[in-house]
C-alpha cells in the first residue's frame, strides 16, 4: 500500500487499519457500536476523516485501562462527531473514570490478597468465603440465592 500523504483528508478502512494498528473487522465493529463514524462513497465504501485515528486511539487507550465499550461510547457521545479529541478532553474524561478505576484496583487487590485462602477450599460458596461472600453479608439479606434474586 502506498504511504498516505499528509494532505489526504479521508482514509479507507484499510488505511485506517494500517495507521491505527487495529484490524479492519474491529473498526467495522467500532462503527456499528457508534464509537467511530464514516461516510459512504457512491460505491458504498467507507471513508473516515483523519481525526478518526485519534478516536480509535482513544478507544484503544480506554479499553486498555479496562473501560467497557458502552462507557466509552457514552463519553464519545458528549462530543460532536467531527470533534478532534484533545489532551484536555482525555484529562477530563480520565478524571471522571478515576473513581471507577480506583474501585476496580481495590477489588483486584482484595482478590489478590485473599486468593490463597480460596485455593484451598475451591468451592467459592461457603459462608466465610471472602471472595464471593465477604463477611457473610449476603446472609443478612435472607436465605436463598441472593445474587440471582437481584435485578
Amino acid at each position: 500500500m502506498a504511504p498516505l500523504s499528509w494532505k489526504t483528508r479521508e482514509l479507507t478502512v484499510g488505511e485506517l487499519s494500517e495507521r491505527s494498528g487495529v484490524p479492519a473487522s474491529a473498526l467495522r465493529f467500532y462503527e456499528r457500536q457508534g464509537l467511530i463514524h464514516s461516510r459512504r462513497t457512491t460505491g458504498n465504501q467507507r471513508r473516515y476523516t483523519r481525526d478518526t485515528l485519534r478516536r480509535v486511539a482513544f478507544v484503544r487507550a480506554s479499553q486498555r485501562v479496562g473501560m467497557p465499550l458502552a462507557q466509552i461510547r457514552d463519553v464519545l457521545a458528549l462530543f460532536p462527531e467531527d470533534h478532534v479529541l484533545t489532551k484536555e478532553d482525555w484529562a477530563r474524561i480520565s478524571e471522571c473514570w478515576r473513581r471507577d478505576l480506583d474501585e476496580r484496583i481495590e477489588q483486584l487487590e482484595n482478590l489478590r490478597d485473599h486468593l490463597s485462602d480460596c485455593i484451598g477450599c475451591g468451592c467459592l460458596s461457603i459462608s466465610k468465603c471472602v471472595l464471593t461472600n465477604p463477611y457473610d453479608k449476603l446472609a443478612e439479606e435472607g436465605a436463598g440465592p441472593r445474587r440471582l434474586l437481584r435485578t
